[in-house]
């Protein structure tokens, strides 16, 4: 009996076809029910649109765009909430999202008072929190015994000037040591009222990332123990990552000599 008989395959079954991709994972274009999987449905089906983009760089001022640009049209998303079954190895985001959706109740707090939305995106999950209930629940992710992401590895900024009254973001990636699991908390607030409550207490190596996200978007760390700026001057005017703030940058004083901004040193016609 030959190899091919044995194995009860055949050399045309051995070989990749148009119809028979090399890799059974669903694709962007492939439904996940389709693919007999339990992964939510790509962005783009359920989708926040927040903004429309207009040329390479989101401006509409009318000058000359010399990137090639300038006609591009395009929507800006964010990922919507998933569905369960969020999916994950083995469907360990469902076990997440029930661990601490227990533990909250446990603590009288329900779990949708405190979780706004969860989204499942590109293989990863995220836990949108009501910025009020932000440190609770980032106790019960360090100390449940099913859960204990016990380290946090540092707080983003994100500016979305289109997400109307949830225009900054702070984001903030856990890992479990423990369970060697990965997740990501996002915590909003609106530019009229830019304050969030610190996690210092919660996990003390974000002192200078929220010292960082303060300086650059003027999130405001309620609690933190010594907001301060930390990498502009002090007296420094403005935060510099935000999408408002001006795009060519600003004017610079050196030895006597005015040096002025990047969008102000030519002209194009």
């Amino acid at each position: 009996m030959s190899d091919e008989q044995r194995s009860g395959s055949s050399p045309d079954n051995d070989q990749p076809t148009d119809d028979q991709p090399t890799d059974a994972r669903p694709t962007d274009a492939q439904p996940a029910d389709e693919a007999g999987s339990s992964v939510p449905s790509a962005r783009g089906q359920a989708a926040e649109v927040i903004g429309v983009r207009k040329g390479m760089f989101g401006t509409d001022s009318g000058g000359g765009d010399t990137s090639g640009y300038g006609g591009l049209i395009r929507t800006v998303s964010l990922p919507g909430a998933a569905s369960r079954p969020y999916g994950g190895r083995d469907g360990v985001f469902d076990e997440i999202a029930d661990e601490l959706e227990g533990a909250l109740e446990e603590q009288g707090l329900l779990p949708a008072n405190a979780i706004e939305k969860t989204v499942v995106d590109r293989g990863e999950i995220t836990f949108h929190i009501a910025r009020e209930h932000l440190v609770q629940v980032a106790r019960t992710l360090r100390d449940d015994p099913a859960l204990r992401f016990e380290l946090c590895t540092g707080v983003s900024g994100v500016h979305f000037l289109g997400d109307k009254g949830r225009e900054l973001h702070a984001v903030y990636h856990l890992r479990s040591l423990t369970h060697g699991r990965l997740i990501r908390l996002e915590v909003s607030a609106p530019d009229s009222d830019p304050h969030v409550p610190s996690l210092v207490e919660v996990y003390p190596t974000n002192d200078w990332h929220e010292r960082e996200t303060y300086d650059f978007f003027g999130l405001i760390f309620d609690g933190h123990p010594a907001l301060t700026r930390i990498m502009m001057p002090d007296d420094w005017q403005g935060f510099p990552q935000r999408k408002d703030y001006p795009l060519g940058g600003i004017a610079v004083e050196y030895k006597g000599a005015q040096i002025p901004s990047p969008d102000q040193r030519r002209s194009y016609s």
